[in-house]
């Protein structure tokens, strides 16, 4: 039998209070009450002096609590950083204002900090919400008396999973609110898997963002007990939460590092207190560049004698992302990035005496280095003898052999850290120039932490690749050239795209959710010739058509733009200038944006926040773009997690080039994002074999199956789960006949149908026809689906004969459905965007926009009634809301007012029933949120409770005896149920 959840509870406790974790047990500390009496308490212990020794007086505290009841997790994040290390609230006394020190993150393991562990605290209901309900919580983390590490636990009998939803709907209902708004951090574990993941917004939850704990040796760490070992130990717990979070301030949100990404930082601090360089091997797409910046700026934090720490870019990546993630991740922070063009502010920041860091060019640092120091003066002296960490983003795009050299010459007490997804070996060194490095270690030193891009997608850090290499295998090799650039090729190209890829454009998650694709092609004349072939198919001038059904899903479809840099306009023709001047009227025409020739940089950077998605209004289909062209740029260092595909018709890149364009595609993003799918158009062949090379060689000696999947391969797994099946079922309505041990194989089965149904869906090879010779098709699937759904339901209820039997659950994502929809939680994020610009006080507020979009929200939640009635009820009622005060729901969290809401009418249903037929509320209550599969859990129960004796006396034409019971129940289940489960 499973061990029980206080089981676990008590020896994770045990774990934390042993000798070397630090942390204090305080079984007294269950309510709100005591935690801000405990708080208080540290608070004036720590501030004695300042305090006079004299308690904080009523009032006073009650501003230093309001100081720490935050409107969000991020917010919180915003506050806990604090100024220079310490936190602070302050507090009015007299004429004075005191300072009060809440944190010091400079005393991780001693000085003032106090680390406390308390268990199942009472999150009690808010008297005056309808739909509040009381709650326990399992283990939480206390620093300094504020909750900043939360834990759920579930016995092996459940996935852990289960603890993330109990964590996700504890979120929803406003829980963590008060002192437990702090939280910066989640784990959950069954004992024996466990995860972490930073705090959020239920609706920005997302389950392949959880993460597992791996050592230093990138071997997975499972166990609850042996992560709290290595994880949850002071000082590695109170580091979690502050020198390994980054607050994204363009997001709005809270990110803690992954394990890979804390280990290289701790590598470049090892090798930095000896005076050592070298390089940081991570697979493009883990988050290097976040990495980079937390390391840039711990090695000041940790190493005394560094002076200053230099990132160092390309000029070029300051019209990508680099510069724009550290300025993000820097609002937050004591870190000023300097990305100006002025040579004088680098000299006046590298000769004052702050320890600092400081983000520049490297064609900057070249004239400072070359023309403007002179040799000699006290300012070249002191620049040239500081002690200098160099950090490296990209760091072979960045920086040349010969240009290191230069700069190293010159900082003779510098060390350097080049960060790199796809590092030079042997295999593919540059070539000779004299004595200059050929290899990534020539250049930089020893690979001082190495994730390669097998062990990524083997953690879920980022996802494999589909790849279908589609062009034509008898061109000759001297008719290539013609063949490629005729109308006829592209006209093939662009039919796969517009009309064979629904599945890599995500439509299937409905507007608002799709996915992008990026067609990179050789020449920005190509991709002009692309960008006006697309036009004419639009504008309906072409033989070639776009299909009704995806016409009529996006009427809008294809939006597209094409991306140019500032030297392909100043380079190009009057011809190439005039077709860019159509792309940008297009898209101003679009988009409402003015963008003329002369500020490329400015339209650049415009489309580089459209396709990266991570500003809230891009959540609206409005303001999305499906497909960018492009030559070169964007091929690199670009991050944009909903870009699904690239589209390749150009010649085959060097194995760097092709493993840096491949990972635009494999960023996480939702749970349908399953692959990085990959389209090649030219000499099948030659691609098959160099994008093979390119995989062993960046996955360290080999790769697994998992990494890139073909069609074929992908065609026989399908056809093999297929036969499985029906080896068990040869038709849904044979599921009826299994046994309860056949049932739980179906569920296993089914599930790996679905998943290689839709990863055939996926490939452009696909089209339903093709399902005619195995005599299957989509409603097949569906009704296998329903079948399934119900032997879930029916298992779920039942214990396991013999606890290593697995536990089935509904947490399996069916993925292979085929609707165009839009969701509940699509529309919430929606209306947060909406209430997060809602500032009618300001003078730039635009009413005739917020009227419009408004109609907008309207519309979507009108479409969205044809699948829940209910819920839109309530989404059309707060939206009537914001109509009439907008600024009753500024700085709001919707997700919670909604959640709020929906109880509150469920329970007004509950009342109404139980009012009905003389029935407790609480039962009437337990048996609605335990009501499955047509059955109520107790139904004998709900009977008896029920006072007919009330009912006959205060009912008129009251049912007699014999027919109440039935009639309660036929009430229940096709009166009530209907009307509160769409709400449930």
């Amino acid at each position: 039998m499973a061990e029980l959840e206080s089981v676990l509870e008590k020896r994770l406790i045990e774990q934390l209070c042993s000798e070397d974790s630090q942390w204090t047990y305080r079984p007294d500390i269950r309510t709100e009450e005591d935690l801000w009496k405990n708080f208080k308490y540290i608070l004036e212990q720590n501030n004695k002096a300042k305090l006079d020794d004299q308690p904080l007086s009523e009032s006073e505290f009650a501003k230093v609590k309001n100081d720490l009841s935050h409107a969000s997790f991020y917010d919180a994040g915003k506050w806990l950083v604090g100024e220079n290390g310490k936190v602070y609230v302050h507090v009015q006394r007299g004429n004075e204002t005191l300072h009060l020190v809440v944190m010091n993150n400079e005393h991780i393991a001693g000085g003032t900090s106090v680390y406390e562990v308390i268990n199942q605290y009472q999150a009690f209901k808010d008297e005056e919400d309808a739909g509040s309900r009381d709650r326990r919580f399992d283990v939480s983390l206390l620093i300094n008396g504020i909750p900043m590490i939360h834990i759920e636990l579930k016995n092996k009998e459940h996935p852990y999973i289960d603890g993330y939803r109990q964590i996700k709907k504890y979120i929803a209902e406003g829980k963590f609110h008060g002192i437990f708004s702090n939280v910066q951090m989640f784990v959950v574990s069954n004992a024996v898997d466990t995860k972490y993941f930073s705090a959020a917004r239920d609706t920005e939850l997302n389950k392949k963002f959880l993460t597992g704990w791996i050592d230093e040796e990138n071997i997975p760490v499972c166990d609850y007990i042996e992560f709290a070992k290595d994880v949850l130990r002071i000082p590695k717990a109170h580091e979690m939460v502050t020198k390994y979070t980054v607050l994204d301030n363009d997001k709005k949100k809270l990110l803690i590092l992954r394990p890979y990404q804390i280990h290289a930082i701790e590598a470049m601090r090892a090798a930095s207190k000896s005076g050592k360089s070298g390089f940081i091997w991570h697979t493009t797409g883990s988050g290097k560049t976040m990495t980079s910046y937390k390391a840039t700026r711990n090695l000041l934090m940790d190493i005394p004698s560094i002076e200053k720490t230099v990132f160092l870019i390309d000029r070029k990546d300051l019209d990508m992302q680099t510069k724009g993630a550290f300025q993000s991740y820097a609002d937050n922070d004591t870190i000023d990035v300097d990305d100006t063009e002025n040579v004088g502010s680098l000299i006046k920041r590298l000769a004052d005496d702050n320890r600092q860091m400081i983000v520049t060019t490297r064609q900057k640092m070249q004239v400072m280095i070359n023309r403007r120091l002179q040799e000699g003066t006290k300012e070249y002296e002191k620049i040239r003898s500081l002690k200098v960490a160099f950090v490296v983003d990209e760091c072979h795009r960045a920086v040349t052999p010969q240009t290191k050299r230069e700069i190293e010459r010159f900082f003779s007490n510098s060390i350097w850290f080049g960060f790199t997804g796809t590092p030079i070996f042997e295999e593919n060194k540059y070539e000779q120039k004299g004595d200059l490095a050929q290899t990534t270690e020539e250049l930089y030193g020893p690979c001082l932490h190495s994730y390669t891009i097998k062990e990524a997608i083997h953690d879920g850090a980022v996802l494999g690749f589909n790849v279908e290499n589609l062009g034509p295998k008898d061109v000759k090799p001297d008719e290539e050239e013609a063949y490629y650039h005729s109308e006829n090729h592209m006209r093939n190209v662009l039919n796969i795209i517009l009309n064979q890829s629904t599945a890599k454009f995500g439509m299937q998650n409905g507007r608002g959710k799709s996915y992008e694709a990026m067609l990179t092609v050789e020449s920005i004349a190509t991709a002009q010739k692309y960008y006006d072939f697309i036009m004419k198919i639009k504008n309906d001038e072409d033989e070639l058509k776009i299909n009704e059904e995806i016409k009529r899903a996006f009427p809008d479809f294809p939006k597209v733009a094409v991306t140019f840099s500032v030297s392909e306009n100043d380079e190009s023709s009057q011809a190439n200038q005039d077709a860019m001047r159509r792309i940008l009227a297009y898209y101003n025409g679009v988009f409402g944006t003015r963008y003329q020739l002369e500020g490329l940089n400015a339209y650049n950077n415009n489309l580089n926040d459209r396709l990266a998605r991570k500003e809230k209004r891009y959540l609206d289909r409005d303001q999305q773009i499906d497909l960018v062209i492009v030559v070169d740029r964007l091929l690199t260092g670009f991050d944009a997690p909903c870009l699904s595909t690239l589209f390749i018709d150009r010649p085959p890149m060097s194995p760097q080039g092709l493993i840096q364009a491949f990972s635009r595609t494999n960023r996480l993003f939702d749970t349908n994002k399953e692959y990085g799918q990959i389209v090649t158009f030219r000499s099948p062949k030659e691609y098959k074999k160099k994008i093979n090379d390119a995989l062993i060689l960046y996955s360290k000696g080999g790769f697994g199956k998992a990494i890139a999947e073909d069609w074929d391969t992908v065609l026989e797994n399908f056809n093999l789960s297929l036969k499985t099946i029906r080896t068990f079922a040869p038709t849904p309505a044979h599921t009826l006949n299994l046994s309860k041990k056949q049932m739980k194989t179906f569920i296993r089965l089914f599930r790996d149908l679905d998943h290689d149904y839709a990863h055939l869906k996926s490939f452009s090879t696909y089209t339903p026809d093709l399902m005619k010779k195995f005599e299957f098709s989509q409603n097949d699937y569906e009704d296998y689906a329903a079948a399934y759904k119900n032997i879930v339901e029916l298992l779920k209820k039942d214990k396991p004969e013999n606890p290593d039997d697995p536990i089935i659950t509904d947490d399996y994502d069916l993925v292979a459905f085929n609707k165009f929809k839009i969701d509940f939680e699509y529309i919430v994020e929606l209306l947060q965007g909406f209430v997060d610009f809602l500032k009618p006080e300001d003078e730039d507020f635009d009413e005739a926009e917020f009227e419009h979009k408004l109609l907008e929200l309207r519309e979507i939640v009108k479409e969205y009634a044809e699948d829940n009635p209910g819920l839109s009820g309530i989404l059309m009622q707060v939206l009537d809301e914001i109509e009439s005060d907008k600024t009753k729901f500024m700085g709001q969290d919707m997700s919670v007012i909604i959640n709020q809401m929906r109880y509150t009418a469920i329970d007004k249903e509950l009342e109404k029933f139980a009012d009905k037929w003389f029935i407790d509320f609480e039962d009437v209550k337990y048996e609605a949120y335990n009501f499955k599969d047509g059955e109520l859990a107790n139904e004998n129960k709900l009977k008896e409770n029920a006072d007919y004796a009330a009912y006959k006396e205060a009912t008129e034409d009251a049912l007699p005896k014999f027919k109440f019971n039935g009639a309660l129940i036929r009430d229940f289940k096709e009166e009530l149920m209907t009307v509160i489960a769409p709400l449930l």
